[in-house]
């Protein structure tokens, strides 16, 4: 059970019902993370922003959802790995090959793999990569903008996978485990 209570839409105030009105207009529902993120609206406005905010750089919705499955997969998160799984599979339209390889951090598409690879040193190294690492995704043709957005989905995806540990939120997605749990 949740450590943290899930507000409904229907009972939020305030500014909390505000932006879970925004968010079940623009997605079409209220995923059980947002409510609990509304016991407070200044987290749950962060992180719609910074959400939004990604989804209109140059990193297109499949290749985010492979991050946030990584990610996920890297801090056990089951409540992330089930929600990236669902929207991987039937949002951005991954196959389960590469949803599977995106749990390891990989991909059949060499760019994709870059990507991936970067974000994952990245969050092995606590941020202190080696030189190699971005000559490595340079090489791989990722550019400069690419960069700055792995960062920026590593820490959203961080974010969101410490917030539902912590909170224990109740999944609302087809209940995904880490690998070993």
């Amino acid at each position: 059970m949740s450590t943290l209570p899930q507000i409904s839409p229907d009972e939020a105030t305030g500014e909390a019902a505000e932006l879970l009105a925004d968010l079940k207009k623009s997605i079409g529902s209220v995923p059980n993370m947002a409510k609990a993120m509304a016991n407070s609206p200044a987290l749950l406005k962060g992180w719609m922003a910074l959400s939004g905010a990604l989804a209109g750089g140059d990193l297109p919705a499949p290749v985010r959802e492979r991050l946030a499955l990584a990610t996920a997969e890297y801090n056990r998160c089951t409540y992330c790995l089930s929600a990236h799984t669902y929207l991987g599979k039937n949002v951005a339209k991954l196959d389960a090959k590469e949803v599977d390889l995106a749990r390891s951090a990989q991909s059949t598409d060499p760019h994709v793999a870059a990507l991936l690879a970067l974000s994952d040193a990245i969050a092995r190294s606590r941020g202190t990569i080696d030189e190699t690492d971005l000559k490595d995704a340079r090489a791989a043709g990722v550019t400069d903008a690419e960069i700055a957005e792995v960062i920026g989905n590593l820490a959203l995806n961080t974010l969101t996978n410490y917030f539902n540990i912590v909170a224990d939120t109740d999944i609302d997605f087809p209940r995904v485990a880490p690998r070993g749990a």
